[in-house]
This record gives C-alpha cells, structure tokens and sequence, in this order.
C-alpha cells in the first residue's frame, strides 16, 4: 500500500512538472503572438517594401525594426494567411496574401493580424512631390534624392537611358525637357526608371491639349521644347511668354543668335559644374561652347530645362510681332521691355538670370 501511495505521489510529481512546463511553453507561445508594445499609443513606424522584395526579406525586415517578436510564425502565417482566423476569428483574410509594395505605417502595438491586413489591402501611404517648372535633369534628381524617393545619380541615368528615349522616339540622348513640371503622387519603391517614364508620360499627355502641338513630328516637338525651355528660363510674368518666344522665333527666321543668358547659365550649372549665377558678366558670353547663343545663331542643341505649360503654350503658338529684343525692365517682378530695333534697345550689362 506504502509503495503504491509513493508510485502515485511520483505520478503526481511527473504531471505536475509536465502541467507546469506545458505552462511555461504555452505562456512563451501566446506571448510570440502578441503584440512587441503594449502601448497602443506606440508611434507608427514607416515601413518600406521595395519593388521585388520577397515575403522573407520582409519578414526579416519587420524583425529587424522591432515590429514583431517571432519571424518563423509571421512567416509562415504571411504564406498561409486563411490560418490567421485560428489565432484571430474575427479577421478577414484572402486564401493567399500578394501584398504590395509601397510604404507603409506599422505600430509595433499591432499584432500579426493588423499587420498582415494591411499588406493584404494595400493600405500604403503615397509620396507627394512638386516638381516646379524650368529644372534641368540633374536639379530634379537633387529634389528627388532630397524626398527620399530616389538616388541622384541612378535617375540621371535613367534619363539618359537610350531604352526610355527611344520608346518616346525622342530625338535625342537624354530625356532633358521632357520631365513634365507637376505635382506627383508616387508610391514608395518606384525605381528611377518607372519615375522618369512616368513624367514623360505626363509631358505628352499635356502637349495633347496644347494647339500647335498636335500635327508636329517628334523632329518639330523637340524643336518647340528646345525653344520652350529656353523661354521657361526668361519669361516671370506669363503673359511675357509669348512675347520672348516671339523675340526667339523672329531671331531664328533672320539667323541672328539668340542672346540667351539663360543658355549661358546652362553651360556654368550644367556644363562646367559651377554655382548658379546671381548675373552673367561679359567674360561668360565668351565661353565656347555649342550651348552659348551669344556665339552660334540659332536654337541650343538640345533643351536646357523642363518647361512648363506657358512656356510650351508660348512656343507652339509664339505671339506675332516684330520684336527682335527684350531686357529686363524690372527686376523686382521680372517685366521685361521689347524693342524692334537695336537703336531702341539699350544694351544693360546687368543681365539677371532666373532663380
């Protein structure tokens, strides 16, 4: 009898230690599951997925970034989410999860559930950026960079990207003058390349409604882009625009140069590497180089900013005048005076450039 009480009492000891590991590793369990903050007011973490990152290398990510506590089980219920509904009945879950990429606000008060469902309905935030008239290539790429959406130098390549170019038969060798100026809505992750198609794209939606644009070849297109961000860069006050494209147009027809300081400004930003200039002094108009309109007649060889809707209007359809000159009259608000001949011009040495 004595030894059957001991058997039971070693029984007893055996179920207890059992009932009290079984405790331990159900607690350690439930604890995987629940959330790595328990205050609900925990600040929303930005979370990026990148074109073409695979579930793993999120999971690993949101790991890394303190969002969840067991990457194995947040893995797992990524790839079969239909078993969330075991752990959390009242979630809606599809069969399987193609979550998209973008970026996303993640607190790590939420648990997998929460997390998942937001990947599951695409709940990314969007990136705005402006991008405002007369910027050359390399000065969108800066204000690109400066937002966190890209790299610099990886979209000046793709503006250069002969593949690009070439589906928009773009008679040139990079994409300058064809980055429409506007206020974008881009998702995160987008590659340099997809930013860059997405602005051309824009550009020849917006010449459609432009008159003057609709019966042009791509050879007559790049001609009134090269006119108009020459324009861009002169005119402040738009009712102006017309004028200078008619000063521009009326130059050409006559092979006289076209005394752009905004082309030499090009040539000292753009070409030589150089701080923009506050004005143009003498010693700048004698720089040689194909882009010096103060040396060789007629348009730049190709466009030396990305023009705006007025600056383009004022191209395709320049006012009809008999202007040959303009100089800036006032400074303060840009008017600009306009001579037909150059008795009537006074030569200011003084030339502003636009900001």
């Amino acid at each position: 009898m004595k030894k059957l009480t001991k058997i039971k009492k070693i029984i007893l000891s055996i179920l207890a230690v059992i009932f009290v590991v079984f405790c331990v590793l159900a607690g350690n369990l439930i604890n995987q599951f629940t959330p790595v903050s328990k205050d609900k007011n925990a600040e929303l973490v930005k979370f990026g997925i990148p074109y073409g990152t695979n579930s793993y290398v999120v999971t690993q990510q949101l790991k890394e970034q303190n969002l969840i506590k067991n990457p194995k089980i947040f893995y797992y219920l990524l790839l079969r989410p239909k078993y969330l509904k075991i752990i959390y009945p009242k979630v809606q879950m599809p069969e399987k999860l193609d979550f998209q990429c973008g970026l996303y606000k993640i607190s790590p008060s939420m648990n997998y559930a929460e997390i998942i469902q937001i990947f599951a309905e695409g709940r990314k935030e969007i990136i705005k950026v402006s991008i405002p008239e007369g910027l050359t290539i390399s000065k969108v790429a800066t204000l690109l960079e400066k937002n966190e959406i890209c790299k610099k130098d990886k979209f000046i390549d793709a503006c250069y990207n002969k593949e690009i170019i070439d589906s928009f038969q773009i008679p040139a060798d990079s994409l300058e003058g064809y980055l429409f100026p506007d206020t974008y809505y881009l998702d995160y992750g987008m590659d340099e390349k997809q930013i860059a198609n997405l602005m051309v794209k824009t550009f020849f939606t917006q010449i459609k409604s432009i008159e003057g644009f609709e019966k042009l070849t791509p050879v007559q297109i790049h001609e009134t882009v090269k006119l108009a961000s020459v324009v861009e860069r002169e005119y402040r006050l738009p009712e102006e625009a017309p004028l200078i494209a008619s000063v521009f147009s009326n130059r050409i027809k006559n092979s006289i140069g076209l005394y752009s300081c905004a082309t030499v400004e090009y040539i000292i930003t753009e070409i030589l590497g150089k701080p923009h200039p506050t004005r143009i002094f003498d010693s700048d108009l004698k720089i040689d180089n194909p882009y010096n309109t103060y040396m060789y007649n007629g348009l730049p060889p190709g466009p030396i900013s990305n023009p705006g809707v007025v600056a383009l209007k004022a191209s395709a359809k320049p006012a009809k005048t008999d202007y040959f000159y303009f100089q800036v009259a006032d400074p303060s608000i840009g008017k600009h005076v306009f001579n037909k001949t150059f008795s009537e011009h006074v030569q200011n040495h003084n030339l502003y450039t636009k900001d």
